[in-house]
């Protein structure tokens, strides 16, 4: 727009920009009552100048008017609702007022507009990470109060279960949400548990009592194969997958049984084929049962994914593990221990890390969700093979 009249109104575009101009300059100077009297005027214009609600708010924080100011900044965000220094301002206005809970679902709103943008000018760039900062500190104080006023009735933190433990973690913002959500095939109505404890499983004890034999066994395979072929290789048959350790042999694997046992393989290691049949595994043909070892090199990341279905389990035997190594399935990370199962959900989300000095290996193979009644794996075993026997085979499940 030009320095032409604006219909309706007592400033031209030229006239409305020299008074933004001058107040912005009082500001500077410290004169916040003339300032504020050349954004007002141009308020007062109408018209199509945008009423510089912003520059309004500054004006009547540094004068000390918290209505004017109140009154501004929801003018300014009801035009516009993402403006990131105006919710910054609203949230500040209302922690000194002390209304907190209000003023952190402002700041928390200007973070995660942030977060999504392009990149902040420095000022305000500092501005959002005081707010991130607050939040913290304002999270850290919830969490406090929650625990002295759950114990206070009766509830200290070691009388609470896991379950409820979880649950005040979410409440109080310290963990996250994490659900089931398989990329191949997703079966209604079973719980969303992200590790299951081994005491839970009459034949851990048994499998883990192999733990020797099957590490021997897998030294042998190493002798002969030091380099594992990768656990993600490229199928020429479909579109390449875009798993950023595909066809990397950072992330190695040695499969011993693909539905059936792999030729060559599977007879090297008879003493780990043995300890699996205590398992109980599920038979699917072309699918199941599955089981190999997996190979983490040092510094190798496995980035966060979900499994293909939620009707399995998946358990870990750890064979080989170095100092730094850990798996976190949805908001819960544990540590690898040699010869001490670990059994989860991969159809909730997970990753891993090797950040120790020399490989990782477990022996990986899948169980059925122990929620699924006899009969219903009876009828999925039948939908799985009626599935991959319309498409020609079966997928590949270890991934």
């Amino acid at each position: 727009m030009t320095g032409g009249p604006i219909a309706g109104a007592g400033l031209t575009a030229a006239e409305a920009d020299a008074l933004i101009r001058n107040g912005v300059a009082a500001l500077q100077r410290g004169a916040p009552r003339e300032a504020r009297r050349a954004f007002e005027q141009v308020v007062a214009a109408g018209g199509d100048i945008a009423p510089p609600w912003l520059l309004v708010a500054q004006a009547c924080r540094m004068e000390g008017d918290e209505a004017a100011e109140r009154d501004a900044l929801e003018r300014l965000l009801d035009l516009y609702p993402r403006h990131v220094r105006g919710l910054v301002m609203k949230g500040d206005l209302l922690a000194r007022a002390g209304e907190l809970r209000s003023a952190h679902s402002f700041w928390r709103r200007a973070v995660e507009i942030a977060d999504a943008g392009d990149p902040l000018p420095p000022q305000l760039a500092g501005e959002i990470a005081r707010c991130r900062a607050a939040l913290a500190d304002g999270a850290a104080l919830y969490a406090a109060h929650l625990r002295d006023a759950m114990a206070a009735r009766g509830f200290p933190a070691e009388r609470l279960g896991p379950r409820l433990q979880e649950a005040l973690a979410i409440v109080n913002g310290e963990r996250q949400i994490y659900l089931q959500q398989p990329t191949s095939f997703y079966f209604p109505g079973l719980p969303q548990i992200q590790f299951y404890e081994r005491t839970d499983f009459a034949w851990a004890e048994a499998v883990e009592a192999a733990t020797a034999d099957v590490r021997d066994e897998l030294m042998a395979v190493l002798a002969d194969t030091p380099e594992l072929p990768p656990y993600i290789e490229h199928d020429p048959t479909v579109p390449h997958r875009t798993h950023r350790l595909a066809d990397n042999p950072a992330w190695g694997a040695y499969h011993l049984l693909r539905g059936d046992p792999v030729p060559g393989q599977a007879d090297r290691c008879p003493k780990t084929l043995a300890a699996l049949a205590h398992a109980g595994q599920p038979v699917i043909r072309g699918r199941s049962p599955m089981a190999l070892f997996s190979l983490l090199k040092p510094g190798a990341h496995i980035f966060p994914h979900h499994g293909m279905l939620n009707t399995r389990l998946i358990c870990h035997l750890p064979l080989v593990v170095p100092p730094g190594c850990r798996l976190r399935v949805g908001n819960e990370t544990r540590a690898w221990e040699e010869g001490r199962l670990m059994v989860f959900d991969d159809s909730i989300e997970h990753e891993a890390w090797n950040d120790g000095q020399s490989f990782r290996v477990i022996l990986l193979f899948e169980i059925w969700r122990p929620e699924i009644a006899a009969e219903e794996r009876a009828a999925l075993t039948a939908l799985f093979e009626s599935i991959d026997a319309f498409r020609g085979g079966p997928p590949d499940m270890s991934g």
